[in-house]
């Protein structure tokens, strides 16, 4: 058992744990430089690589190469420069001509933030991107607003993590899916609104874990049913009269259609234990196709992981956030694609052999770089030779190791981006006082929503939205919630009269908290199945009033 550094409470390592540590270890010159058991407990390896992770807090700004205005992740006054991501990518300026001497009188990460705070840093995190500059973390997005680590959508908007889907909004893993709103969870979807843990489903609104249903309302555990409403079949024309009477254009009707659908929920829903569909030998939730996995959230294709969250295809891999793309003997990275024998990294794709780099591309075999491109044998951006790099990386991780670095991911105090800016901030929520008392960094938000003609409370907005006017694009809205302004985007807009859905009346920023809090969190628990009574581990804590099932039971009963 060890204690951890940060929050005192004790944690195990496993076996397995331990010589993965060791194969994940770099080697030089035929000598193992083997990485130290973690100091943090899982959690707070978590919330470490998490608070250098920030999705959706930005700010107007200009590029600091041409002068352009741009959004980007961090507001004025940074001590580095910003660059427009086009110039950033661009052959107009030299990552290396910042490389610097390694100074074995000082820690590795004094001399690692010297680097940061001279190496310019791209404003956004895009690829291939159309018409979609406030988005962040996206690949081939086209026309998309606030769309946070998509991949391939068109015209989405306020999602997170939806992939390869077209007219979405408010949606939280969402994948090839069309015309959903306010869902968690869905995959090959049409027009499914308020909904969560849908796959194949279409014309359906308020409905939980259903599979292969159509026009079906307020329901839960259905397999290829059509015109249900509460579980209990109608016919068509029983069914479109009941919709009609629900009136769902209507924001005070969808109140209260809501308020059947959270007591529907727990009267009548069965609840598996944990979502792991075509899993083996694997703990976690929300868990696709994986095998000896443990401790894993929101992972899909991985095979012989632990403590993974949002990673897709992985294998012998530990402790990744938002890794994709076939990550393999990684480690403590997080904000990846396509690492192998990599560790301590961010924000970094393509690379293999490299350890503590950020922004970095395409390279191997890199120590300490920050936005490499195509490189190669570089040390806190100086270029070396083969057979330099391969003495000197040695003996800096020997000092580190006399430091106690070694091993240890980036302090969360050094992120460029404040605590409260992060995803660690959406998962392990902290005060301001919290945040000074643990020596991060805490930045009190800009509230920047440009000219309005007029500001009207969220409660003031007309009920439908055929009630709504053009002109609401020239208003700011102020949250119901949290008193903050926020403004309606013209595609939106369109999107909302396509759908007959009534305008929010909660800010973007405050749906996805609501979205965020209706999801389990990211822990098990033991407790009893509701049907059998056998011990289990579930994502539900045992406080839950939802009745969970085994999976055998859960299976035996809804299939």
């Amino acid at each position: 058992m060890s204690n951890c550094t940060q929050c005192n409470l004790q944690f195990e390592l496993s076996d397995k744990e331990l010589e993965f540590l060791r194969h994940a270890s770099p080697e030089y010159n035929g000598v193992k430089y083997e990485i130290p058991p973690p100091s943090h407990c899982p959690q707070c390896r978590v919330q470490r690589r998490m608070a250098w992770r920030n999705d959706r807090s930005f700010y107007k700004s200009k590029c600091d190469a041409t002068g352009e205005e741009m959004i980007s992740l961090y507001p004025k006054g940074m001590p580095f420069k910003v660059f427009h991501s086009d110039y950033w990518w661009s052959d107009k300026w030299d990552p290396l001509e910042f490389g610097q001497e390694y100074d074995f009188n000082k820690p590795f990460f004094a001399q690692w933030e010297e680097l940061m705070n001279r190496v310019p840093r791209r404003n956004m995190d895009l690829v291939n991107c159309q018409n979609s500059q406030y988005c962040n973390y996206c690949g081939d997005d086209k026309n998309c607003y606030l769309d946070i680590a998509g991949e391939a959508n068109e015209d989405c908007y306020y999602n997170l993590f939806t992939k390869y889907s077209k007219n979405c909004a408010d949606c939280t893993f969402a994948y090839h899916s069309e015309l959903c709103y306010e869902c968690i969870q869905v995959y090959n979807c049409y027009n499914v609104r308020y909904a969560m843990y849908m796959d194949g489903c279409s014309e359906s609104a308020f409905c939980f874990d259903c599979k292969g249903c159509k026009n079906c309302m307020l329901c839960a555990n259905l397999r290829d049913k059509q015109y249900y409403i509460l579980n209990e079949p109608h016919s068509k024309e029983e069914y479109e009269k009941k919709l009609e009477e629900l009136k769902l254009n209507s924001f005070e009707s969808i109140l209260h259609v809501f308020d059947i659908w959270k007591k529907m929920r727990l009267e009548k829903g069965i609840y598996r234990d944990m979502v792991n569909i075509n899993c083996e030998n694997s703990t976690g939730n929300n868990l696709k196709d994986c095998k000896n996995c443990f401790n894993c959230y929101n992972a899909t294709n991985c095979e012989d992981c632990a403590y993974l969250y949002d990673v897709l295809d992985a294998k012998d891999s530990q402790d990744l956030n938002y890794s994709l793309y076939k990550p393999e003997v990684a480690y403590e990275l997080i904000s990846t694609l396509n690492m192998r024998f990599c560790a301590f990294s961010m924000a970094t794709h393509y690379c293999s052999k490299s350890f503590y780099c950020d922004l970095s591309d395409n390279s191997h075999d890199l120590f300490g770089c920050i936005g490499i491109n195509h490189g190669k044998y570089c040390i806190l951006n100086k270029q070396y030779s083969q057979s330099e790099y391969e003495e000197l990386v040695p003996r800096i991780i020997e000092h580190m190791k006399s430091t106690r670095e070694w091993g240890e991911f980036f302090p969360v105090n050094l992120s460029p981006s404040a605590y409260n800016e992060t995803v660690a901030q959406e998962y392990m929520p902290l005060t301001k006082e919290e945040v000074a008392s643990r020596g991060f960094n805490w930045r009190e938000m800009e509230e920047d929503i440009g000219e309005v003609e007029r500001t009207i409370p969220a409660e003031q907005l007309p009920d439908t939205i055929e009630e709504i006017p053009d002109d609401i694009l020239n208003w700011a809205i102020v949250c119901e919630e949290s008193k903050k302004p926020f403004r309606i985007v013209k595609q939106e807009l369109a999107l909302y009269r396509q759908l007959k859905i009534p305008v929010p009346r909660r800010s973007p920023l405050q749906r996805h908290k609501d979205r965020n809090a209706l999801r389990n969190p990211r822990g098990l628990w033991e407790r009893k199945c509701g049907k059998c009574g056998k011990d289990m581990h579930t994502s539900y804590g045992p406080e839950k009033p939802e009745t969970v099932y085994c999976e055998e039971c859960y299976l035996a009963e809804v299939y």
